[in-house]
């Protein structure tokens, strides 16, 4: 087990994935000791993922250390206020600026292989109305996401997409996190998903600790032993 004063590790997914997308570096985490949670995170927008994420870091006792992958990333830059957490550990995410939407900080570069792959359908909210559903063509998604990893796995994950509501693009990011815990980017240098300079830009403007892996979106699956190794760093740096 780890120790008492080392941060439990909470993984928080992004959008098109699940919590499924962290299985390899929540294992190896597991086998070293380290306290893990996995929460699902509903995709629905950010400032209520976040509060969602927050409600789960509030009911840990003890430090936490959130590590967020793509729109997660997003999320964590919210959820990270929460007075337990004692890092953030970004993966090919979106570290937003207090009052910067996710569509503001991606509209700063050119648009990655994503944005024509991105399919809209509706859904039905709670009040009556209706919203709007993003995917990515199921086709289209192991090249974008994942061409790094299994064929066979990459096209389950293309079929088993947790979609992301379109509103949560549009949302400002009410606090960033990053100004008061100390934080980690690790760069996906072969995404198509996410431009890579999105992420390089959102890590320098936040002074983190930069990473570069020569991975796609989804390094947890395809360099998981190079994630944990990031995730370990933090670890060793904010326990107690």
């Amino acid at each position: 087990m780890s120790r008492p004063s080392a941060p439990t590790v909470v993984l928080v997914h992004g959008a098109f994935a699940d919590a499924s997308s962290y299985a390899a570096v929540t294992a190896e985490l597991l086998a070293g000791g380290v306290e893990v949670v996995v929460p699902a995170v509903p995709n629905r927008s950010l400032t209520g993922d976040a509060a969602y994420v927050a409600s789960v870091v509030r009911q840990i006792p003890g430090p936490v250390l959130l590590v967020g992958h793509s729109y997660g990333g997003a999320v964590i830059t919210v959820a990270g206020a929460e007075q337990n957490v004692v890092g953030l550990v970004y993966l090919a995410g979106y570290a937003l600026a207090e009052g910067e939407s996710l569509g503001e900080l991606q509209g700063r570069f050119p648009d990655s292989d994503l944005a024509s792959a991105l399919v809209q359908t509706p859904y039905p909210t709670g009040d009556g109305g209706e919203g709007t559903d993003v995917s990515v063509d199921a086709l289209r998604f192991p090249a974008i996401f994942a061409h790094d990893v299994d064929p066979d796995l990459a096209a389950v994950l293309a079929v088993s997409q947790r979609p992301l509501a379109a509103a949560a693009f549009r949302e400002p990011a009410p606090v960033a996190a990053w100004k008061t815990r100390p934080s980690w980017g690790v760069v996906a240098a072969a995404d198509h998903t996410i431009n890579p300079d999105v992420e390089r830009f959102g890590y320098q403007r936040a002074g983190m600790t930069t990473v570069e892996l020569d991975s796609s979106h989804l390094m947890m699956l395809s360099r998981p032993t190079d994630v944990v190794a990031v995730i370990r760093e933090a670890i060793r740096a904010t326990s107690a």
